[in-house]
């Protein structure tokens, strides 16, 4: 069985259209991550003088990552809506409902940090949709750091 020219003189490009395919199909399909369901907002110290860089806004999934990890490294208190985080502590602040919750805090640009918890995401185009979004989210986030650390 011979290919068509066409197959023969593009097969990289076929390869990868093909290996493309695979990774979507697998995008959509596969089951979400297990591991920690925790997503972790941290007070480095001096914080309570140079203020917190967090996103405008947090992105939790129900069942997948549900819980914000509130740790303080700073000497000050974290204060993070009805929750006051003492220095060299941290807190587990568990979403159990879907919906955008507002909390303030001080330490941030305008006082109000937002959480959105999302629902678990179905099989196709809304779990790829998911995976995209989580992953432009961290690529947006990813922290800054100098060639010497």
């Amino acid at each position: 069985m011979r290919l068509p020219d066409t197959l023969r003189r593009h097969w990289p490009l076929a390869g990868l259209g093909g290996l493309l395919l695979l990774a979507l199909l697998w995008a959509t399909l596969a089951p979400l991550g297990g591991g920690s369901h925790e997503l972790l907002l941290e007070a480095p110290p001096g914080a309570h003088r140079a203020g917190l860089q967090v996103p405008a806004e947090i992105r939790l999934t129900r069942g997948v990552r549900d819980v914000l990890l509130l740790r303080n490294r700073d000497s000050a208190p974290l204060v993070f809506g009805p929750v006051d985080v003492a220095p060299w502590r941290e807190f587990r602040l568990t979403f159990e409902e879907e919906g955008e919750h507002a909390y303030a805090c001080p330490l941030v640009a305008g006082g109000v940090v937002r959480v959105r918890v999302l629902a678990w995401p179905d099989p196709g185009l809304d779990r790829l949709r998911w995976r995209l979004d989580n992953l432009v989210q961290a690529l947006r986030w990813l922290p800054l750091r100098g060639p010497d650390s």
